[in-house]
């Protein structure tokens, strides 16, 4: 399986106001396994932007890259956050977490397992994961889709359940 990478290349004509934008995709190799890694640079919590650098990233296979932080070590007082790009018939493992999520998608098709119901919904929308619940999802479109994920909580809790179960050809 691959990820695509969307490229946006600026094509200049006489002027800047005759510029035009192109998406190519590059197609790139998923990784073999998952992996969570450190931020690569500091933030300062006199900031007020986190940027991509600054968050600690991850892959869970099949196809979820993301970012993560924990609020408290970024000066929010009850927030935490994560942000994927999901391949399609990508998505994490089975988990659980001990504060409700809420996930906002803004394009694409998901299929949620959330405890014992599956639903599949098309974006703009937003979702509720209730506390302590077993959940997963899937990319159900055929383009890579991106989720945000918030947590009303200082420290983003994560306890893994099994594989996801929802992703076909496991």
């Amino acid at each position: 399986m691959v990820a695509t990478v969307a490229v946006v290349v600026i094509s200049l004509g006489l002027s800047t106001n005759e510029a035009r934008q192109q998406r190519i995709t590059v197609p790139r190799p998923l990784p073999p396994e998952s992996y969570s890694r450190a931020p690569d640079a500091p933030f300062d919590r006199s900031d007020y932007v986190i940027r991509i650098n600054q968050m600690s990233s991850f892959y869970d296979k099949p196809g979820e890259f993301g970012y993560a932080i924990h609020g408290e070590d970024y000066g929010f007082e009850r927030l935490s956050f994560v942000m994927t790009e999901t391949q399609p018939n990508g998505g994490p493992p089975l988990h659980t977490h001990t504060v409700e999520e809420g996930h906002v998608v803004l394009s694409g098709r998901i299929t949620y397992l959330i405890g014992d119901r599956q639903v599949t919904a098309d974006g703009p929308y937003i979702a509720r994961v209730p506390a302590g619940v077993p959940h997963t999802f899937i990319n159900a479109g055929r383009e890579p889709m991106n989720v945000v994920a918030t947590f009303p909580s200082r420290r983003r809790d994560y306890t893994e359940v099994g594989p996801n179960p929802l992703v076909r050809g496991r």
